[in-house]
């Protein structure tokens, strides 16, 4: 139809023949529709394929991770009306109120419980630290303490992986005729997201390493954000044109490209040689998580300044607005929606950040969650690390929903990050 309604691919109304010029024409435009067509093909196409890798990506981590929230638990009844227990008192710790409950002899109640209903074999096989259980549940709820009924206590990483069907011939052997007897189950563990690091896979939690990044990302974010806007503000509307700022941009441009793990060096090397007794505190993360972080923030600062009209610039000098004001009140209202977006992307990527942490000693072993900025810590990235190189086969599923929640961690701080910006977005 385009060809018809051209009139330079007309027939010649006296011969009815179509030029020479005008046939080569009419091939050209043929190929470049059909090269039109292929570019949006091949465009449809890599949509397309990143959007199932990203499905298959999802699907994965999901399909594994199901299995980390879960554990093995063997049923035992335990009646807690006999023992003499009183709740704790409200204003102890959650720690201090499950060694209150240990001094009352909640240890003991949970064994002789264990050794009455269970075979030899089956009560050998629950976890000694499965009173723990009991007592963060009686913390939850007193009202267990006049009562009798059924608990499930974590069993042993052996008939742990027995269940699954791993492990030994015995322990297979062993979880098989617990299955059938109904003593044994595979629940869900709400206590994976709220207890911390430990040696036992079906005790540990992420909790530790949760507060740990939330910890370190609070002080890179207050670092990185108002340090990198002011820097780029400055470079671009007050900053005078000479070498000094060039040398600047280039050395900004070429920080953003650096390796993660020199900046880990540099926190090595600067931070923790001024405050050697907060290694592995979050502050100490923060920190050079900032300077990781700072450049992309003046990049994409920069850039979004830049793109906001000199027309804005130029009214609010025409009405009386000082500099100060016109940077202030009108341009850089108006490129924080393209500020936000280059923080969201540094923020990522600081998040999932391991490497720089390491160097600066955020891989001990954590057992308790941090209580503040200065307590040691780790992150999730580097306990997803450490648990992954781990012997015991059941940490395998526990990374696998460690990974899960670094995802949702991730989605729900860029989705309210997005929020943000289409807020604080405005048209001209």
């Amino acid at each position: 139809m385009n060809e018809i309604a051209n009139p330079a691919l007309a027939a010649d109304p006296e011969t009815g023949h179509v030029s020479k010029q005008d046939d080569a024409f009419r091939r050209r435009l043929t190929r470049r529709y059909r090269a039109e067509k292929r570019f949006k093909m091949a465009g449809l196409a890599a949509v397309v394929f990143s959007l199932v890798v990203l499905a298959f990506l999802l699907g994965t981590m999901l399909i594994n991770g199901i299995g980390g929230f879960k554990r093995v638990e063997v049923t035992v009844p335990i009646d807690l009306s006999r023992a003499a227990l009183t709740a704790p008192p409200a204003d102890l710790t959650r720690a201090r109120a499950i060694q209150n409950l240990e001094y009352q002899g909640v240890r003991e109640i949970v064994q002789s419980a264990v050794v009455g209903a269970l075979p030899p074999a089956a009560a050998a096989q629950v976890d000694g630290d499965a009173w723990r259980t009991i007592a963060e549940e009686i913390i939850d709820d007193p009202s267990l303490i006049g009562e009798r009924q059924d608990f499930g206590l974590p069993a042993t990483p052996d008939l742990a992986a027995g269940y699954s069907g791993e492990g030994s011939a015995e322990m297979r052997a062993l979880a098989a005729e617990m299955r059938a007897n109904g003593t044994i189950s595979k629940n869900w563990d709400l206590g994976f997201l709220t207890r911390s690091d430990a040696t036992n896979p079906q005790q540990v939690g992420i909790w530790s390493a949760l507060k740990g990044t939330i910890l370190t990302i609070i002080v890179t974010l207050a670092l990185a954000f108002p340090i990198g806007v002011l820097a780029a503000l400055y470079l671009e509307e007050y900053a005078p044109k000479n070498r000094w700022t060039d040398i600047i941009e280039v050395s900004i441009n070429n920080l953003a490209a650096v390796p993660s793990i020199i900046f880990g060096l540099l926190g090595l090397a600067v931070f923790l040689g001024l405050f050697p007794h907060l290694r592995s505190a979050p502050v100490i993360g923060g920190l050079t998580l900032a300077i990781m972080t700072m450049p992309v923030i003046v990049i994409s600062g920069r850039n979004a300044i830049k793109a906001v009209p000199p027309s804005i610039r130029d009214g609010a000098l025409a009405i009386g607005a000082s500099p100060v004001q016109v940077v202030f009140h009108h341009v850089l209202p108006l490129a924080l929606p393209g500020i936000l977006t280059g923080t969201i992307i540094g923020m990522a990527r600081a998040v999932g950040e391991t490497a720089p942490l390491l160097m600066i000693g955020m891989r001990a072993f954590i057992a308790a969650p941090p209580q503040g900025f200065t307590s040691p810590a780790t992150v999730l990235p580097v306990q997803i690390f450490l648990w992954s190189d781990e012997v015991d086969r059941g940490f395998i599923e526990r990374t696998s929903a460690a990974i899960v929640v670094l995802l949702l961690f991730l989605l729900a701080m860029n989705g309210f990050a997005i929020y943000l910006r289409n807020k604080f977005e405005k048209k001209w």
